[in-house]
């Protein structure tokens, strides 16, 4: 069995402009219906408060192809796996009538993510005031954006940012609690003793971070945990 692929029958991927033509009505409204079941699908399996556009590349009207029988058009998703930004389906037509395309579409997937309302610099600590909850393609930013302001809290910037800039996780990362040079108490402790002894953090580090810290009394340099302000804890 022949099947006619889509990079045959469309030079340079639909590029003239479409016109009257029912075998590119059929083509386009069965790739946009079956996006467009794909992406609530998605969204509710995704519990994904989000509103969508579905965009079919323009196709080049000198396709000529008979057109399908109701009912045997099956389309698939080729690429990518989910049904959000640059997309390819597959359609074929099974019945007496045989052929298949491959139909590059854009699928816009838009939500409410986290932007900077300000220049930020390196370090700063997040808050609310600098940033706002603004609609974007979330389908261009590659899951790396935040959606609620919970996510920011107690966090700094890894880098210095500009105004109107998409936060994303790996943007931000906790804040120091202990610094180099600050005094520290030292907590040792097992099944039978506790000890307590005061130390300098030798390195700078976040809640539940190893940093190096001296003994004050002994003088010896140990690796602790730390596990708040000023609080560090040793194995014993």
């Amino acid at each position: 069995m022949r099947y006619l692929t889509g990079c045959a029958l469309l030079p340079l991927f639909f590029c003239a402009a479409a016109s009257a033509n029912p075998l590119i009505d059929q083509v386009i409204g069965a790739t946009t219906s079956f996006l467009e079941q794909e992406i609530e699908t998605h969204l509710q399996r995704s519990a994904r408060d989000a509103r969508y556009e579905v965009q079919v590349n323009r196709l080049d009207n000198r396709l000529r192809l008979p057109l399908c029988p109701d009912g045997a058009l099956h389309a698939e998703l080729e690429s990518p796996t989910e049904p959000v930004g640059r997309v390819t389906v597959r359609l074929s037509c099974e019945s007496e009538v045989r052929w298949r395309l491959f139909v590059p579409a854009q699928v816009s997937l838009f939500q409410p993510v986290l932007v900077t309302t300000r220049p930020l610099t390196r370090h700063s600590v997040v808050s609310e005031r600098d940033v706002s909850l603004l609609e974007r393609d979330v389908g261009l930013l590659n899951n790396a954006y935040l959606t609620d302001i919970e996510q920011i809290k107690g966090l700094r910037l890894r880098r210095q940012v500009s105004a109107d800039t998409v936060l994303s996780p790996n943007q931000l990362e906790q804040q120091e609690v202990v610094k180099r040079g600050d005094k520290v108490v030292i907590s040792a402790a097992n099944a039978q003793v506790s000890v307590r002894m005061p130390g300098e953090a030798l390195e700078s580090g976040n809640l539940g971070s190893q940093i190096r810290v001296r003994n004050n009394r002994s003088g010896r340099v140990v690796k602790a945990r730390i596990t708040g302000p000023g609080q560090v804890e040793v194995a014993m």
